[in-house]
This record gives C-alpha cells, structure tokens and sequence, in this order.
C-alpha cells in the first residue's frame, strides 16, 4: 500500500515530466548546489525543438557525458592504503594452486592488482548488475565509515532500513551505473595483455551506454562485435514485447593484435576420406568479386585435370568404397586433358582467380587439392577441407546458452535455488574457448555464484589445459529470506566459494585418471586496511606516546603471512606462485617460487642469520624495519648481501 506524501506538489519535477514526455531528448541528469543528482532540461537544446532556425549554443562533439564522469576517472586513479589478507582455512591447496578468490569490492580489487597483473590476463568476463531497479551497491566514497557507506550505496536508508529500489525516477539512475562501470573498466583495460579480450554481459536497459563507454576506453576501433544470447526461448512477458535475450560486448585490447580461437564442431561429419583422415571439398577459386584477373594477375592460371588418372586413395565415408569422382592434376598439359580456369562471377561476369599460388598448389597437387567430377558431370579443382572448427556465431541460441539451464546447473550442485540467474556454463565456456589459449589467465571481478571458475576448472579437466582464474566478488549479504540464507550462506562470496569447491571435487573425481595434476585449488585473499599503522598526524599533534607506538609499524592483528602478501603486491610478484615455509637459524623465512623472494618478518634478526640467508641467493629479501637486533645489524644488511649474493635486491617494511 502506497503512502500519502503529505506535502504539496513539487510543480518544477511536474512540469519536466510533461516536458520529458513530449521531448525526452531534452532531459539531462545535472548536479544542484548540494551536489545532489537530479533531472532537468536542457535549455539549448529544448530552444533548438522549438526552433526553425539554428539556434546558438556550446560547441558541439560527440561525447559521453553525465554528472559525475570525472569523479569515476578520479575514483580510478586514486590510490588506496589497502591490502590482502590470505584466508588459509577457506582455501583449498592454498600452497599449490594457480586461482585466486578475493572477496571485497572489485574497484579495491583491480586496483590492488595494477602492479600484480599489468598487462598479463588474456580475457576477462563479467556479468554486471544491469540497473533494472534491484540494489545499487558500488558506491565508491570509501573515505566513509560502513553505515554512511551503506546509507550512500543505496544498501540502508537513514533509519537503517534496507532499500531495494533504484527506480528510474531516481535522478541519478543511469549516472550512478555509468560512474560504477566506468571506473572498473578502466582499471580492467590496464590488466589486459595487448592481444587480450573482454566479454562484457548486459541487456537493453544499459547495453548503448555500455557500448559508449567501452568506445571511450576501449577504443571504437577495438569492438569486435555483440553476441545475441537467447536467454530466455519462451520470452519475458511483461511490458510490450516478449524479451528473450540479453548480449555480451565484445571487445579488444589491440584489434591489430588480438588473437581468438575457432570453436571444435563436436561430431563433425565428412563424406570422404583419405590416409591423413576425413574431408569434404570446396572449390579452390575465390568468390570474392574484389579479386579479380586484373588486380591479382599471379592467382589467375590453367590447372589440368586428367580424366583417365583417377585418384584411388579416395573413399566414401558411407560405406568406405573407393570414391570414384577424383582424378590427379598437374600443371602439365598432356593429350587427352582438361584445362581448368577459375570461372566467372554469374551475376556480373567478373573473372575469379585461385585462393592459392602457383607455388603452393604444385605442393598440394593430388595431395590437398584434386580434380573433382560434379554429379551434374562438371569437372573442378576442390581443396579437401579437414577443419574440425569455425567461427563463433553471433547469435547464441542453443538450449544450454539459457537462463534456465544456469539456474538448472547451480540448483544440481546444491539441491536448491541458491544463486539468483546465474550464467549457463556453457555460455562461458564458449567464450573462454574463443578468448584464451590452455595457459591463459581468466579474470571475473563480478564472479557471483562463479560460473567462470566453474567454467575453467571444466575446461582445463576436458581439453588438459591449464588456464588459470582470478575471481572477485564483494561479500554482499544474502536476502533473508533467499534459499542461500536459509542454507547458512551469508553471503554471495560464500556462495561462489562453496561452488568452486564442490564442482571441483566433481571434476576431480571424474577426470582424476586422464588428468592427475588438475588444479581444483583456490587461494582467498580478503582486502583489509593496509597491515602498517596510520602515521598521518599533524606535527603538533604527535606526543612521545605516540612516537613510541610507531616503533613498530605493523598492526597488531597481522600475521607474517599478512605482511608476505602486501610485499608481493608492492613488489608486484604473482599472487598465484608457491610459497614455502622454512626455519633458519631458528627464523621463519617464507620462500615465493623457491627463490624468487625470501621473507622474514621476525623480531632479533642477527647478521649470522642474514649472513645463512643470503648465501641462498634469493633474487629478492625482505626483512621488517623494526626486526633487526641492533642499528649496527639493520646497516650491514645491505653490506652483507653486496658481498655474498650481489644480484639480490634487499627491502624493508
């Protein structure tokens, strides 16, 4: 039951609402003196509807704008005193595995990761909230406490309520999404290598602005185009028309550098065969009327075919007979041959050429290329095709590319409806086919109920692969009222967690013989404050207490495996390498992929136990600042790996 306003009208949003309907071209969302987002006319343009004449106004270009696009570019840029913290005890092989789980807002996320993972994921997959009214949660002042962040992120209202809404009334509908997107894509292009991809799901209700915005950063030039998903085959119905789809963006780095893979036709089936295996044929000339004799000379050329030289390697896949309708070519006119030109185009007789050379068919004669009789009696030159693959198709409408069936998957894995429309995993798999090689790096940063490592993890046990993920999910808290809550689910990171564990022990159990060394681990790393204490204070602020406490510059709460992770993001070292945990001279050092780094955080170090490490010759070391026993021992340290293992680069905390 709706509730009465108890206030007068509001006659300026009345009269914009007449206005929008009549011209809605001419409603903007703007910024009042309080910094609030709300809708209102633009003036220019709305003179120009009612105009006969040109009407003068700001300069025109084409651009994306809305109130709030340069605080998103500063949102992004801003740096953040955070870390990631390891959480062994939701992990699994956390010493072993490859894949990451952070749990926390992706935009700390993708920050944290710039040094890490610059340049070095080849797709990335996202499936981002589409604004259709649900919850509005990345809201990205983190200068606040949680309760004013939730109140700002639309999460609570100021009584503490929760919200659910962002109705399109609300004036900063479409602003508040394009901020979010805006500054997470922006980060998420620095990670991607210069042949990477990005997928980027959505329907109608933001899916132009989202081209627009990935135009910006992206680059127009880089869109390799939109796949149709038929999502839902029986419609949505509601509104106007029935909506059975949604899409996915698709994007490169470096168009001229981008590389995507053809998909394996399962079951492909051929009509002949030959020693090398199946194959059907397909004419050797060009159809393509813009090469022509004229322009590609060298590709215009006589083939002969021998009429009384059948070819007798040749089979029928049907009954595996002798196929009699091939014959040997050559170069060589002798008598009784048939001279073979490309033919011309029948709609406007533009001559065709060959595909191939002269020096490339005369490898292939009789071996790849052949003559071939036509069952009309016509003779050709015909390539044996062997291709198992083609290209991905734009529309995506086989029944395992649904919403039902990614519902169906989840509901399997725990017997109940624990995740809201989860992605088929066959839509991710196809395009983690298409965007990434067997060792590539996958990155999901709305990972949800984590479809894609799902998607991974089934890929690497089929194919023998060995590509890695990165997913990233804010524990957004669950409905109390959702399956997943009354399952015990807090959370949606712990819903996608507990995927990834039990699908990987389903994968494992059924691939364990063909592929013993399958990855089924994941490493969590939560993101926290930064370990080191805050020492901003003004300089007649700071007491002796104080400068007594900053003795120690490390939090309380850490643990040595806290300050190992912060060093690696600093350093920039892969989260993902093996980490080993050895005693020296009574000191716990951890080393990162044998020797790549060595870390000893513990308090006393003397420079006999310096003096041991360093003769391991790690490539990096790292000590805390306030760990050494004495200044004398903090100011040889250096000396001491000069003189034993000059190659390494030494560092405090």
């Amino acid at each position: 039951m709706e509730k009465l306003k108890l206030h007068s009208p509001d006659i300026t949003e009345a009269n914009i609402e007449k206005l929008a309907q009549i011209f809605p071209n001419c409603v903007v969302e703007t910024r009042d003196i309080n910094g609030i987002t709300k809708r209102s006319i633009d003036f220019d343009q709305l003179r120009q509807e009612l105009s006969t004449s040109l009407v003068e106004g700001p300069q025109e270009r084409y651009q994306l704008n809305w109130p709030g696009k340069r605080e998103a570019l500063l949102t992004a840029n801003a740096p953040i005193a955070k870390t990631l913290r390891p959480c062994r005890e939701e992990s699994v092989d956390f010493d072993t595995t490859k894949n990451l789980f952070i749990e926390g807002d992706n935009l700390d996320a993708l920050k944290l990761l710039q040094e890490t993972y610059l340049n070095k994921v080849k797709l990335i997959y996202i499936d981002p909230p589409y604004n259709t009214g649900n919850d509005f949660i990345y809201n990205d002042d983190f200068s606040q406490d949680s309760g004013t962040y939730k109140i700002r992120s639309n999460q609570k209202d100021v009584a503490g309520r929760n919200l659910v809404l962002n109705m399109e009334t609300n004036g900063r509908f479409h602003s508040d999404w394009l901020s979010m997107i805006y500054s997470r894509l922006k980060l998420a292009r620095n990670l991607l290598r210069d042949d990477g991809v990005i997928f980027v799901s959505i329907d109608d209700g933001e899916s132009e602005n989202l081209l627009l915005v990935m135009n910006e950063i992206f680059g127009a030039k880089n869109f390799i185009g939109t796949f149709v998903v038929n999502s839902t085959p029986n419609g949505r119905d509601y509104g106007h028309i029935a909506k059975m789809h949604d899409y996915v963006h698709f994007y490169c780095k470096d168009i001229e550098l981008a590389k995507t893979n053809q998909l394996e036709v399962k079951e492909k089936k051929f009509r002949f065969s030959d020693k090398q295996g199946g194959f059907n044929v397909h004419p050797l000339y060009n159809s393509n009327e813009a090469f022509t004799s004229q322009n590609r000379p060298n590709l215009f050329y006589p083939i002969y075919l021998y009429p009384l030289e059948k070819q007798t390697d040749c089979f029928s896949q049907n009954n595996n007979e002798l196929a009699d309708c091939f014959y040997k070519i050559g170069f060589e006119k002798i008598p009784g041959s048939i001279e073979i030109y490309p033919p011309k185009s029948e709609k406007n007789g533009v001559q065709f050429v060959w595909r191939w050379g002269k020096p490339k068919s005369a490898e292939n004669f009789n071996v790849e290329i052949t003559g071939y009789k036509t069952e009309s009696g016509d003779y050709r030159i015909v390539q044996k095709m062997r291709h198992t693959e083609k290209l991905v198709r734009s529309l995506l409408d086989a029944s395992e590319f649904t919403s039902r069936r990614g519902t169906a998957e989840v509901e399997a894995i725990f017997e109940g409806k624990i995740a809201s429309f989860p992605k088929p995993l066959e839509l991710i798999k196809t395009l983690i086919q298409v965007g990434s090689d067997s060792d590539d790096t996958v990155l999901d940063f709305f990972s949800g109920s984590c479809t894609t490592a799902h998607a991974v993890m089934a890929l690497n046990a089929e194919t023998g692969s060995t590509r890695r993920y990165v997913m990233v999910q804010l524990p957004e808290e669950c409905d109390e009222k959702s399956e997943a809550s009354k399952s015990g689910y807090k959370t949606v990171a712990e819903v996608g967690k507990e995927r990834i564990r039990r699908t990987a022990r389903k994968i494992k159990s059924e691939s364990g013989i063909t592929n013993p060394d399958l990855d089924i681990g994941f490493r969590v790393l939560k993101i926290d404050s930064s370990n080191m204490k805050e020492v901003f204070y003004a300089p007649d602020a700071v007491s002796q207490d104080l400068l007594a406490d900053q003795v120690n510059n490390v939090r309380e709460d850490r643990s040595p495996e806290d300050l190992l992770f912060q060093v690696l993001l600093d350093w920039g070292v892969d989260l993902s390498l093996p980490i080993a945990r050895e005693i020296i001279a009574d000191n716990v050092v951890y080393f990162v992929d044998s020797n790549a780094l060595a870390a000893c955080f513990e308090e006393s170090i003397s420079e006999e136990f310096v003096k041991l490490l360093a003769k391991r010759e790690p490539l990096r070391a790292v000590f805390r600042d306030s760990g050494f026993a004495s200044d004398s021992v903090k100011i040889n340290v250096e000396q001491i790996f000069k003189l034993i293992s000059p190659s390494t680069e030494v560092k405090a905390i």
